[in-house]
């Protein structure tokens, strides 16, 4: 991506919105564009800014932030979202990624945790907070043999270009599916790794004996 990624932040406190908003103006090649208090006005600053990257808490008037994601997946599916809610309970996770999210971070998250989810998000891939992860693996009981036992053979596939360094754009051209469909298996093989972004699914898989 060239430029500055374009942010919107959606948030209905506003001591808090503007504490991110202070945040992420202060990092470089960030830019927000609108700050808003719902998941409507959420919608309409999206329409008007078009940004890279969506930032919303869940719990807001009117349209929630769930309801909101799944609005902006079906309007826009090529936008970033990232949650930032102080809810780590598995009906609230799980819905924001099944509504389409690509991060998802606790509200108490510090500044270097939220820019990197801004920029690892831009660029098309998911990033979860290390509490979210820790949910994630409480949900799953007893471990596999192997950390890749649960994945499918499709999700191994995308590993195995993702451990050897590979991107989306080259992933998607060398198995002949589209960057979208990267993006979710991506996404999907984080959850199942119970690891926060690419690097640790990579590591995750070198220890395996994948990519190398």
């Amino acid at each position: 991506m060239t430029g500055a990624v374009r942010v919107v932040l959606a948030d209905d406190h506003p001591m808090y919105r503007f504490g991110v908003a202070t945040v992420l103006g202060q990092a470089a090649g960030i830019d927000v564009v609108a700050e808003v208090a719902d998941g409507n006005a959420l919608l309409a600053a999206v329409a008007e800014h078009r940004p890279d990257v969506v930032i919303t808490d869940l719990g807001m008037p009117g349209l929630d932030g769930v309801a909101a994601i799944g609005r902006l997946q079906q309007s826009d599916p090529g936008i970033g979202i990232v949650v930032l809610s102080m809810h780590d309970d598995d009906a609230h996770v799980f819905a924001a990624l099944r509504a389409g999210a690509l991060g998802y971070l606790l509200k108490g998250s510090d500044a270097a945790e939220i820019v990197r989810a801004v920029q690892t998000v831009a660029g098309g891939d998911a990033v979860y907070g290390a509490s979210i992860a820790r949910r994630i693996m409480s949900l799953g009981g007893a471990a596999p043999a192997s950390p890749l036992d649960g994945l499918t053979p499709r999700e191994h596939e995308v590993l195995t270009a993702l451990a050897a360094g590979q991107r989306n754009a080259a992933i998607a051209s060398s198995l002949g599916m589209a960057e979208k469909t990267v993006r979710n298996h991506v996404s999907s093989i984080l959850l199942k790794l119970q690891v926060a972004d690419r690097t640790g699914a990579a590591l995750k898989a070198r220890e395996a004996g994948l990519g190398k």
